[in-house]
């Protein structure tokens, strides 16, 4: 199992959670090393709080996991932020084609949901219920891949350090009904105070988007800039949009909103401009139970064209929607670049001779 192999080579498993092996199978699959069977949530019946705790230590192997993917597999190199960092400040990091900057390619850009979801992951819901392909990103990086593109892997949801403080001890009173961490000698209680510490430059999806923006995306050689926003992911872009109109308009050539959480007349309503720019470079895939692709009806003509994303399933909707995405992308640049021109004198064979 290679996949075993390399899951338990990414991640340190406690005693505490022996049980709690579980390995990709070769279509993608998280399946339990002993039983061979698919996740399931309510593995100790009835009991929420440890069953949440499994769930949460699993996905943090499946975000080490995908990590590791991206490096290996995709061959993408792993940015530390901010750049200029101190050895012992908390960092974010996020992904991106090596010598990107330098390359004169098409460049997406991916921009997750809001949540646990860390870079390289659409949902992690859709990893854990149906496989890697379904719910993270690599298709999409692959498809990007494949015609010698570059890729920038965001992510935005990597923006605290939690933290523990030295133990305090408080004096223990008759009327204090407070939870009990550990008791000292004295009688005094002992608290383990937790400190949340933000990321400098990655506070939020938006500072994170921002700086990668100002730092990679601008100055890259990419003449054609496009962006793949899922959930809140699209809110996110339309605040950079917003923020740095001339720049982003100039740069990016399409964006495709899946299930987007963005409201163009709301963020930009006082621009015509960017508005305008909005219905001609964009496009939304929105849940529906029409066939993917199809025109679906809009209230908001200030608002980018919609179609369906194939799917009423917002985890889903990345997955199902990918060929639909990649057509309206790849015609995107076709359009910007233009048509070829065609030369006034044709060289043969015979008058390449005659010369």
């Amino acid at each position: 199992m290679e996949g075993l192999m390399k899951f338990k080579q990414s991640v340190e498993i406690t005693q505490q959670f022996e049980d709690l092996q579980y390995y990709f199978n070769e279509r993608g699959e998280l399946r339990h090393v002993v039983t061979n069977k698919p996740f399931i949530y309510n593995y100790y019946k009835n009991e929420h709080e440890r069953n949440h705790r499994r769930y949460k230590v699993i996905g943090d192997m499946i975000t080490l996991y995908v990590n590791e993917l991206l490096e290996k597999n995709c061959n993408l190199q792993r940015i530390y932020l901010p750049l200029d960092a101190t050895d012992d400040e908390p960092k974010s990091f996020f992904f991106m084609s090596k010598e990107l900057l330098s390359m004169q390619t098409n460049l997406f850009v991916l921009l997750q949901d809001s949540g646990v979801v860390r870079a390289g992951q659409w949902e992690q819901k859709a990893i854990f219920h149906h496989s890697l392909d379904k719910g993270t990103q690599i298709p999409y990086i692959k498809a990007a891949l494949r015609d010698n593109g570059s890729v920038i892997v965001l992510n935005p949801n990597d923006n605290f350090v939690e933290m523990k403080e030295e133990p305090q001890s408080v004096v223990k009173t008759e009327e204090q009904s407070c939870p009990i961490d550990s008791m000292d000698e004295d009688g005094f209680i002992v608290r383990q105070q937790k400190c949340i510490l933000p990321k400098r430059c990655c506070s939020s999806p938006e500072e994170h988007t921002s700086y990668v923006w100002d730092h990679f995306i601008s100055k890259s050689a990419a003449g054609n800039v496009s962006f793949i926003a899922h959930g809140y992911g699209g809110l996110v872009f339309m605040d950079l949009l917003c923020k740095k109109s001339k720049e982003v308009m100039s740069k990016v050539t399409a964006v495709a909103f899946i299930d987007s959480r963005h409201h163009a007349q709301h963020q930009a309503r006082t621009e015509p401009e960017i508005q305008d720019w909005i219905r001609s470079h964009c496009r939304s895939w929105v849940l529906s139970m029409k066939p993917l692709d199809r025109p679906t009806g809009s209230l908001r003509k200030l608002d980018c064209p919609k179609v369906s994303a194939g799917t009423e399933d917002h985890e889903l909707a990345p997955s199902v929607a990918l060929p639909s995405v990649f057509r309206f992308l790849n015609r995107s640049l076709k359009i910007r670049r233009g048509p070829v021109p065609c030369s006034r004198t044709m060289i043969t064979r015979s008058s390449s001779r005659n010369k």
